[in-house]
Parts: C-alpha cells; sequence; structure tokens
C-alpha cells in the first residue's frame, strides 16, 4: 500500500511538471538547461519514475517560474485521501 502512494505521488508531481512546462512553452531539453538537470531526468520525472531530491525539486520549481508551494497546491500533488 505505501508503496502505490509512492508512485502515484511521483506520477502527479511528473504530469504537475509537465503541465506547467508546457503553459510556458518550453521543451524538455529548455526545462533541463534552466534547471541544471540532464534532459533524460526531465523526462523521467514527467513520466513519474524518477523520484526528484528536495534540491532538484527546488530546481525545476525556480526554472518554471513558481514556488514549490504553489507547484504542489495549484496542480493537485498533494496527498489526497
Amino acid at each position: 500500500m505505501r508503496q502505490e502512494k509512492a508512485t502515484d505521488i511521483k506520477e502527479r508531481f511528473g504530469k504537475a511538471i509537465r503541465q506547467r512546462r508546457r503553459e510556458l512553452d518550453l521543451s524538455q531539453e529548455q526545462l533541463a538547461e534552466r534547471a541544471g538537470l540532464h534532459r533524460t531526468y526531465i523526462s523521467s520525472v514527467e513520466r513519474g519514475t524518477q523520484n526528484p531530491s528536495l534540491e532538484n525539486i527546488e530546481k525545476l520549481a525556480g526554472a518554471l517560474e513558481i514556488s514549490i508551494a504553489d507547484l504542489f497546491t495549484k496542480y493537485g500533488i498533494e496527498i489526497k485521501d
């Protein structure tokens, strides 16, 4: 059960990153460059297969021009009951 929640939040986070990236009309490569990360890492995050560290969440939020709090609240990442 706990493993399912972990996967679920990674998928929700990935969808939020993709949605925000598309709102800014950025490619994965452009986002990677802004965040100082590799494009394949961005792809893995968006697919929900990568579990990003807090440091990388901060880099992604900055590159997406959004606060970490807004990224989680505006895009439905928060834990659902």
